[in-house]
């Protein structure tokens, strides 16, 4: 089988193309046949060695990439509620492991791989992974909020999502909307702002044009009960701008910066929460959590992608992983996957 590799951290000229023998499922692993991998900027910035801390590559040669879809082709001993044949979608691929998606076969904790609905593409599979699952928590850790999604489950709460044309922020309106939620985003651009709506997002703000914190006030006079923050440190202001009593800031990137300076005077007042979140150590019942209700959501037809969605879905063969990574790395508006095998 192909697989693309890495022995040492660095530009995306590190990756290769390699053959490899198709691995085998152990106790409780499922070997996945691969469709799509999807890319994200964990998975660019492993392969450069600025999220490794120093620990080095997890083997001799590690495969990138947490996400995938395809099908799967053979489950080891004790494995239950997977077979050879199912369509499936995998999170988490890489973590604390050497074997990611960008490969025919990869091999999983069964855990780590979800039955995909059949009315969902493996585009869309391949698109959940990390931006889903990180948007159903940033949206499930409220003070007074649910800890599940489902329609109604945020019913009267006004949720704001930082940079709604992003993965994430694509993510977090669908749930939200599905969920119940009245739904802000900013945005910096007319065209990301058609994608946003396009998601759907109830109210669009163009942060770069407009007053962003007398818009999103004007909207939600009693203020913003939830914000999915992707750059803390640039919306701090903003944020204690709009936020409802008890409100909360749930920060999953340090876009703009890794550092924040905050009014605590002027948050005392409003008992407001910061809840910082890292899909890779959450926990796996988060994981469990999010995994059945993003189905759920797919099954209600609540997460489609592609740029009627919001989402447009940027393709690359598996000899151009190196230029799928870099597109990542740049900022790409939309989803960047790998054609790996076929359907």
């Amino acid at each position: 089988m192909r697989a693309v590799v890495y022995s040492e951290t660095g530009g995306p000229d590190v990756l290769t193309v390699v053959e490899r023998k198709i691995p085998e499922p152990g106790p409780g692993e499922v070997r996945v046949r691969i469709v799509f991998s999807g890319v994200n900027p964990t998975d660019w910035k492993s392969r450069s060695g600025s999220s490794t801390r120093g620990g080095g590559l997890a083997a001799d040669e590690v495969v990138p990439n947490q996400d995938g879809s395809g099908v799967v082709d053979a489950v080891g001993p004790g494995v239950e509620g997977l077979a050879a044949g199912d369509r499936v979608w995998t999170y988490l691929s890489a973590y604390q492991r050497p074997t990611g998606t960008a490969q025919e076969y990869t091999v999983l904790p069964s855990e780590r791989v979800v039955k995909l609905p059949a009315s969902a593409s493996f585009e869309l599979g391949a698109s959940l992974g990390v931006p889903a699952m990180t948007a159903h928590r940033a949206l499930t850790v409220a003070e007074g909020g649910p800890s599940r999604l489902g329609p109604g489950a945020l019913a009267g709460r006004t949720v704001l999502v930082a940079g709604g044309a992003g993965a994430v922020g694509h993510a977090a309106i669908q749930l939200a909307r599905w969920a119940g939620a009245t739904v802000i985003t900013t945005i910096s651009g007319p065209e990301k702002a058609t994608l946003a709506t396009n998601a759907g997002a109830h109210h669009v703000v163009n942060y770069k044009e407009q007053d962003a914190a007398a818009e999103i006030q004007k909207i939600a006079p009693d203020g913003v009960h939830q914000v999915v923050e992707v750059s803390p440190s640039r919306n701090a202001a903003l944020n204690q701008a709009v936020l409802a009593n008890h409100g909360l800031v749930a920060v999953y990137a340090t876009d703009g910066g890794s550092e924040m300076t905050l009014n605590v005077g002027g948050h005392f007042a409003t008992n407001v929460r910061y809840q910082f979140l890292l899909l890779y150590t959450v926990g796996q019942p988060a994981l469990d959590a999010a995994a059945e209700d993003i189905t759920r959501a797919i099954e209600d037809g609540v997460l489609p992608v592609g740029e009627e969605h919001g989402l447009p879905i940027l393709r690359y063969p598996l000899e151009r992983t190196g230029d799928a990574h870099v597109a990542v790395e740049n900022g790409a508006v939309g989803k960047v996957l790998i054609e790996v095998g076929a359907p």
